[in-house]
């Protein structure tokens, strides 16, 4: 009787918890309680009432089984119909041995070992299944507060998308008049270079050149460090908008939007000066063709040496270098577009006098780790250009003694703006554009390198013979 009681103020316990009675049936929380009250006044008066207890025994019994009709026939209650399962043999037999007890002693007298041993393993079974149903329970409940959390989470990336998609709209339109207008600096730009490249004297052509880099450096460096800002901002917006909106800072957000469209004005003014000086280049060039023609490389290599070499002397009278070339005399002409591989050479020897300039700048600080023996005059500056013919294909070396490239860069020099110069003295585009324009002529583009010693770049291009 007494552990009949327990499992009725523990079923009562159960249900209570595990569907929050409380909040969610506060009628049948009422009624449950009630039920746990009786069960307790019970089990108390069983153990007080030694004289009344064979009819607090069948008050129990009738206690425990309007519990389970409850349980039965209400359709909130069907998550307990697995307790059902568990309890309905050790109730079946309890109530089965009170009544025979009652109604016939010698039948029961002869019955009840087994009685007693089925009532033993249904308090086996009992204990088993309510192990196994709270598993389950406490799992469905990890799957609920999942589905939940799932459920919150796309409600605020809904929200967040419907809203990043009206200012992606509005940001879309005007970085696409924005690109238009720098896409169509960018090829009056191209094309300005290959025709100045194609018609001026070395010497003249490389203090043009170096003028012209000097005049539009400037906006430049601008519009990519604005540029940089704003990407920054950007993602900071991002982290901001998705936070709970209750932990999102509005100010900070308004402020992040102001200081893009400050430095999107920015932008638009250094741009626009851009755009003059390239109007201005026009004036002083030829429009290219951009057709491939038979080339002479060996020329081409040596007229871009002494162009970029006489360019950066242009901007610093005091720099000198050795100039060292090693041309293949039996190559004969290809067929490429001159104009793009002297840019691609351009690029590669300023790229050397830039390290070697560099370097020679560390000796001149006497700094620690750059001073050698054999005193300062041991470094000298040097960048060399070589060409080959092999396997039907023709190699264009180009090396200088500098302080080389760090390894954990290698992988990154062939992306576009990344560069390893000091702000406002790289776009990092120069070795992009040069991999992408010797892949347009079925080529490669490679480089070995040793750090504090050298950095030599390697072209390979297919031999197609005019």
């Amino acid at each position: 009787m007494i552990l009949e009681l327990i499992i009725a103020i523990v079923i009562v316990r159960y249900l209570q918890k595990s569907m929050e009675t409380k909040i969610n049936f506060p009628t049948w929380n009422i009624v449950l309680t009630y039920i746990m009250y009786a069960a307790i006044i019970l089990l108390v008066s069983y153990a007080v009432f030694h004289d009344a207890r064979p009819v607090i025994k069948w008050l129990g019994h009738l206690l425990l089984i309007y519990l389970i009709y409850i349980l039965y026939t209400q359709q909130i209650f069907q998550q307990a119909k697995p307790v059902l399962l568990a309890i309905a043999p050790f109730i079946i037999l309890y109530v089965l041995n009170d009544i025979m007890q009652l109604t016939d002693e010698k039948q029961y007298s002869a019955l009840k070992s087994l009685i007693s041993t089925g009532v033993g393993f249904s308090i086996v079974w009992m204990i088993v299944m309510w192990f196994i149903t709270n598993k389950q329970r406490k799992a469905l409940e990890k799957e609920k507060i999942k589905t939940q959390e799932e459920a919150e989470q796309k409600t605020i990336m809904a929200s967040m998308k419907d809203e990043l998609e009206v200012q992606v709209a509005q940001r879309t339109a005007e970085l696409t008049k924005q690109k238009e207008e720098l896409q169509h600096t960018l090829e009056e730009l191209k094309a300005t270079q290959s025709q100045l490249i194609q018609s001026e004297k070395m010497a003249s052509l490389g203090e043009l050149t170096a003028g012209i880099a000097h005049e539009i450096q400037n906006p430049l460096n601008f519009v990519n460090n604005f540029s940089d800002v704003n990407a920054e901002l950007i993602e900071e917006l991002k982290a901001e908008r998705i936070k709970p909106k209750d932990e999102r800072d509005e100010q900070l957000e308004t402020e992040i939007l102001n200081d893009i469209k400050s430095n999107e004005e920015k932008i638009n003014h250094h741009g626009k000066r851009a755009d003059a000086i390239v109007k201005g280049m026009l004036q002083h060039s030829r429009k290219s063709t951009g057709q491939k023609e038979p080339t002479d490389i060996n020329a081409l290599c040596d007229e871009y040496l002494r162009l970029s070499y006489h360019g950066l002397r242009a901007k610093d009278k005091s720099f000198n270098a050795t100039l060292k070339t090693d041309f293949d005399e039996s190559i004969s002409k290809i067929n490429v577009i001159p104009q793009d591989i002297g840019r691609v050479l351009l690029n590669l020897f300023n790229n050397a006098f830039y390290a070697v300039a560099e370097k020679k700048k560390l000796f001149a600080k006497d700094l620690p780790g750059f001073k050698n023996p054999e005193g300062l005059s041991a470094y000298e500056p040097t960048v060399s250009v070589s060409t080959k013919k092999m396997a039907g294909k023709l190699q264009i070396c180009v090396k200088d003694n500098g302080s080389g490239i760090p390894q954990n860069l290698i992988d990154k020099i062939f992306q576009p703006f990344f560069t390893t110069k000091p702000t406002g003295e790289g776009t990092g585009l120069g070795l992009s554009l040069s991999y992408d324009i010797i892949k347009a002529h079925g080529g490669e583009l490679k480089v070995e390198t040793e750090e504090g010693e050298f950095t030599e770049f390697i072209i390979l291009l297919p031999q197609g013979m005019e």
